[in-house]
């Protein structure tokens, strides 16, 4: 299938770009700002089905918004009327078509130019009056307020926010060209569409959450960036980071056993961290936890880790190393230390179900 997509340097464009490449069977074509209108009439008669994306957000003169958005429109349609095709269009359309202003007006009569061609020809289109879109490879100070922020919190600029309850609608990328891709194939039976997945969230809550995604740095504390919203929004945060800040240095403890260093620290699922312990059979731990629980994984070298029922004196040895990624528990009354007894520096990697607190640490003294 050859597919065409206009605007295909914008940001929606190129993340649908990127989709489409690993999609077998699809040959893309490209038209953006710098291609002419003679080459779009030149591809026109091999394609299969057109990604309407170009468009203009932000001209100098008012007559741009209806030349690069309905007056594109409409010579796209020309072009596909001259060759006597039907071609099925889907169109990055706005949610502000249906207000008085002359971007809304040029996307609305974009829109009144599709249903036009669909009545004559009876071909498929598809109509997307998308809200504010954000994620990779959106360009700042331009059409999308977090795109400026993501940009602006990672080089050090302050925030800008006049109304922090002030609620936005909001679509991921990922989830706008997943929404277009599924057009691909369909019959066309629907006009009007809109993206799965919708956010509400007001510019109080973003800032916060950048701030957080800026602070983890240092504090370690990651937010739930696993799922739904947080996990877009941390996505395209990290997107913006300039080149020479992608690493950051940890701060840790070392003395004469060897290293500790807090890796990462969750809201509810613990932390991470790793140890080193230099050769020379070096003793870490004898110490139990009420109710934290750790695992640990030896990384780099051989240790024995032994552990002991608080309640009794039976000691359970476990001998592990590098050469099988084995975990251990470290069971809640279970009095425990490791002992590196290789003549390299052992390494060892530990979950804890709880991030540390200076105040509560739930870790006492014992020898195993």
């Amino acid at each position: 299938m050859n597919v065409l997509v206009t605007g295909s340097n914008g940001f929606i464009g190129k993340n649908l770009v990127e989709r489409l490449s690993r999609i077998e069977g699809i040959e893309v074509f490209k038209f953006d700002k710098n291609s002419t209108i003679s080459e779009l009439e030149s591809c026109i008669k091999n394609i299969d089905f057109i990604f309407h994306l170009a468009g203009i957000n932000r001209p100098e003169k008012i007559e741009e918004f209806y030349d690069g958005n309905s007056g594109l429109t409409e010579k796209l349609i020309a072009s596909i009327d001259r060759i006597d095709k039907k071609i099925p269009i889907l169109i990055s359309s706005s949610v502000q078509a249906k207000n008085d202003n002359d971007y809304g007006k040029s996307k609305f009569k974009s829109e009144e130019a599709l249903r036009a061609y669909a009545q004559k020809t009876e071909a498929p289109i598809y109509i997307y009056r998308l809200p504010n879109v954000f994620g990779k490879w959106c360009r700042p100070n331009y059409n999308s307020v977090i795109a400026t922020w993501c940009h602006n919190i990672t080089h050090n600029i302050p925030l800008q926010i006049n109304n922090k309850d002030t609620v936005l609608t909001l679509v991921y990328v990922d989830d706008v060209v997943e929404s277009f891709i599924k057009h691909l194939y369909d019959n066309g039976a629907n006009i009007d569409f809109e993206v799965d997945t919708i956010y509400k969230r007001s510019l109080g809550d973003i800032a916060d959450l950048l701030t957080c995604f800026k602070k983890s740095r240092t504090s370690l504390v990651i937010s739930r960036v696993g799922s739904g919203f947080e996990r877009a929004l941390y996505a395209t945060y990290l997107s913006y980071l300039p080149t020479d800040k992608f690493s950051y240095e940890l701060k840790g403890h070392s003395d004469e056993r060897g290293t500790f260093y807090e890796i990462l620290k969750t809201l509810d699922s613990g932390q991470f961290s790793i140890s080193t312990t230099k050769p020379g059979d070096i003793l870490r731990g004898n110490h139990y936890h009420n109710t934290k629980n750790e695992k640990f994984l030896v990384v780099k070298g051989e240790a024995i880790i032994e552990l002991r029922d608080i309640n009794n004196d039976e000691i359970i040895k476990y001998q592990v190393s590098d050469k099988k990624m084995e975990i251990v528990e470290m069971i809640p009354g279970y009095t425990h230390n490791i002992k590196n007894i290789s003549n390299e520096e052992m390494i060892l990697f530990i979950w804890a179900n709880e991030a540390y607190d200076h105040n509560k640490p739930d870790t006492y003294f014992l020898k195993v």
